[in-house]
């Protein structure tokens, strides 16, 4: 007997097939490398010679043998040649060199099989009375969730190794800037952010005593409102602290690829409505704003509901998910707006007066390359925190798709995890069998027991207020980050 039936199956089955296609099929590898995407070539020091009037210096072998190797003078060229760096698709070969590329390979990869597996739940789970099994679906959900925090925390943590350390300031800085900012939120009332934390941790500490009584102990739990709030501040901190360098990069590749669009409108308008995504998905929560006003939206005199009270969280995630899937598909524009950074710096160098050492404009061309890599994870990894932040709520929180009405009485926060089959008879009690069944029945008989005593702690209530909160908070920290790095390239270094 399977434990959780063909949830399990599929699950298994889409590790199994992850683990053995990566080599050969990798939607992360096509992403980047199948040809769309163009790179610029470092020049070569012939092509700079050619371009400045002179011939390639060559090596005295006659003075080397008689002095020794002798230094070479770096070769220089005038700032205002006229270069222009060939383009050339982006290869396989040429990604499978990148810094992080295996760490974006493997990111990616595991965020698009845990959206199958997702989205086979999700059907499972409408076709079939399914309540008494376990959502593999949402624990894929949060597994992708870890590895995005896991992915951002490497990239962050190569910031802090930096010789210069002005990233380390940088990250430190966020950091307190988010600690206080999310000090701010917590203190703000359920009536305006209807996050529902308050609700959630109340029922967890009930669910944590009862639990502990049923175990035979007399326990209570020891932690005040305000301790809590203090250490879900600090996890918020952190969480903007890593997000603090992917939004100053969505900005300037925000700001380049609305320079490259400016014969096209309609793309100039998707890319304005994919950065400000992120302030659409704040004011969601904030009720006042959303609920009350769609479901009591004034015209004139009278007042039209234009969004059912009933229906709105079920619109409200549907609105976070479209707007995820904009950005994705916006992805590659950003993309080739970060790699023509090459261009506009040889632009750039052009209207400049001096003379320039040819290793320096060598370096400074292929160092763009080098980075697509890091720059394409701190684009994706916050869509994708985000994403699998609002498949979560709505799987744990016991949401639904439907944008029809709910039935009569039955209220999103009074619902629950639905109940877990009790546990299978003991091995003992059955009725012949193997000797091999009865331990394996036993084995599920006591997992479905652990199971049953987390569904009991970890209420929808709970789940519902802090995935809520998270997916709320990623987009403020996207927000705070963009908007700022939007002014430090706009206005500070005049991008």
């Amino acid at each position: 007997m399977a434990l959780m039936g063909v949830q399990l199956v599929v699950s298994l089955l889409a590790a199994s097939v992850m683990q053995r296609m990566a080599p050969h099929l990798s939607f992360a590898r096509w992403l980047l490398c199948n040809g769309s995407l163009l790179r610029f070539k470092h020049p070569s020091e012939e092509q700079l010679c050619a371009l400045a009037g002179k011939q390639a210096p060559r090596p005295n072998r006659r003075d080397r043998r008689q002095n020794g190797p002798a230094e070479s003078k770096p070769l220089t060229v005038p700032r205002d040649i006229e270069l222009h760096l060939e383009a050339t698709p982006v290869g396989v070969l040429d990604a499978l060199v990148l810094r992080f590329f295996l760490e974006y390979q493997w990111l990616v990869d595991f965020a698009v099989y845990a959206m199958g597996v997702y989205l086979f739940t999700e059907g499972y789970y409408c076709a079939l009375d399914a309540g008494k099994e376990v959502n593999i679906g949402a624990i894929w959900c949060v597994l992708t969730i870890f590895f995005c925090l896991k992915t951002l925390y490497t990239l962050m943590s190569h910031y802090f190794r930096s010789e210069e350390g002005g990233e380390r300031s940088v990250c430190l800085a966020f950091g307190f800037l988010f600690l206080l900012v999310a000090m701010l939120v917590l203190v703000v009332r359920e009536d305006y952010l209807e996050f529902g934390l308050e609700p959630g941790f109340a029922s967890l500490f009930e669910n944590l005593e009862s639990f502990a009584k049923q175990q035979g102990y007399m326990w209570s739990v020891p932690v005040t409102k305000l301790s809590v709030k203090l250490a879900l501040a600090t996890v918020c901190a952190f969480i903007g602290a890593l997000l603090a360098f992917p939004g100053l990069r969505l900005a300037q590749t925000h700001l380049d690829a609305v320079e490259m669009n400016e014969g096209r409108p309609v793309m100039k308008i998707l890319l304005h409505i994919s950065f400000l995504s992120p302030v659409l998905v704040l004011m969601l929560w904030v009720k006042p704003i959303a609920r009350d006003f769609l479901a009591n939206a004034p015209m004139g005199k009278t007042t039209v509901t234009l969004i059912p009270s009933s229906t709105f969280s079920s619109v409200r995630l549907w609105a976070v998910v479209a707007l995820c899937l904009l950005r994705l598909a916006l992805t590659r524009c950003h993309l080739q707006a970060y790699l023509h950074l090459a261009q506009k710096w040889v632009e750039q160098m052009r209207r400049e007066a001096g003379r320039i050492p040819a290793i320096d404009i060598q370096r400074k061309v292929t160092r763009v390359f080098c980075y697509l890599s890091v720059v394409t994870l701190q684009y994706l990894t916050p869509i994708l925190l985000l994403l699998f932040s609002t498949l979560a709520l709505k799987s744990l929180g016991d949401f639904s798709w439907g944008l029809v009405p709910d039935v009569p009485g039955v209220s999103p926060v009074e619902a629950g995890f639905p109940a877990v089959a009790p546990p299978p008879p003991a091995a003992g009690e059955a009725e012949g069998g193997a000797e091999a069944e009865d331990e394996v029945a036993a084995a599920v008989a006591q997992l479905l027991e652990s199971l049953s005593a987390l569904r009991s702690i970890v209420s929808p209530v709970f789940c519902r207020g802090l995935f809520a909160f998270l997916t709320w908070w990623v987009a403020a920290c996207q927000v705070i980050s963009s908007l700022f790095g939007v002014y430090f390239h706009q206005y500070l270094i005049g991008n």
